[in-house]
């Protein structure tokens, strides 16, 4: 079976913005008129990670690579694009849309240029790809999410079958960003309201999911957000009830005080010790 092919990184523009809460930001991003860059990008994509790009200091449109035979060629170092990495939130392919979340804390490039973001302001794109949230022949499901992976959270609930059952818990800092998330009746949704002190610090997700009534047959299991509680909760999983390797999706999607950059090369480490632990 062939591989699908790779797509080089394409330039869109934002669209509109739309605010879902008041640390949560909804930019909606498209292709110039009459563009083909969407085109063929995945209707199956919602959850999945997509990196983009964003215009450094000096400029408005960000220079893009391009796509060679070994992979991305990258312009000059000062003018390479400020790249992080988001999920699909939606796609609708008829209109040429693409959702995706901002969490809104008023340091990073990401959330500085989501801020400020309005029709037209250019920005890069590369992906989807990543693995599959949800994994099949589960029993029941155990979903675990913070406000970076909301839209991730969302689209797995969204893909579990009418009957299922468990659990699907996500951490925010404040009563006022509950979202009304749509889900399958048997599933248990709480939001976990820290309301002070650090997310790397928080105990709420873990102590929630150790407190939980364990249901009975093998759960697919989806933990995403800050580093310190995803590690935890996996380990949790893994030793306390021996939930199998290939049933879990356990991805740290930042690092309290760290940026990306420094995080980078920390995070793949991690999941690469994750996938080797019994």
């Amino acid at each position: 079976m062939s591989k699908p092919r790779r797509l080089p990184p394409r330039p869109l523009q934002v669209v509109r913005s739309t605010l879902l809460n008041p640390k949560l930001v909804r930019i909606t991003l498209g292709t110039k008129p009459g563009g083909t860059e969407l085109n063929e990008f995945p209707e199956d994509s919602r959850g999945d990670h997509i990196k983009l790009m964003f215009p450094r200091a000096h400029q408005t449109v960000p220079k893009l690579p391009t796509l060679g035979p070994d992979g991305p060629v990258w312009p000059a170092a000062d003018e390479r694009p400020i790249t992080r990495t988001y999920s699909v939130s939606q796609f609708r392919a008829e209109q040429g849309e693409l959702d995706v979340d901002f969490v809104l804390h008023s340091e990073g490039p990401g959330s500085l240029w989501a801020e400020s973001a309005k029709p037209g302001d250019a920005v890069g794109l590369a992906g989807p790809g990543g693995p599959k949230r949800v994994k099949p022949g589960a029993d029941w499901y155990l979903l675990v999410a913070d406000p970076s992976s909301y839209a991730a959270f969302a689209a797995a609930l969204d893909s579990l079958p009418p009957h299922a059952t468990g659990y699907a818990l996500i951490e925010v800092g404040a009563a006022n960003e509950e979202i009304e998330t749509p889900h399958p009746p048997g599933i248990e949704l709480r939001w976990l309201v820290r309301e002070q002190g650090r997310a790397g610090e928080s105990r709420l997700l873990i102590d929630a999911v150790q407190e939980l009534a364990w249901l009975r047959g093998t759960p697919s299991v989806m933990v995403s957000g800050e580093n310190a509680q995803v590690i935890a909760i996996r380990n949790y999983v893994v030793r306390e009830h021996k939930v199998p390797k290939a049933m879990i999706y356990a991805v740290p999607y930042w690092k309290d005080l760290h940026d990306e950059e420094r995080y980078h090369q920390e995070r793949h480490r991690i999941m690469d010790e994750m996938d080797e632990a019994e």
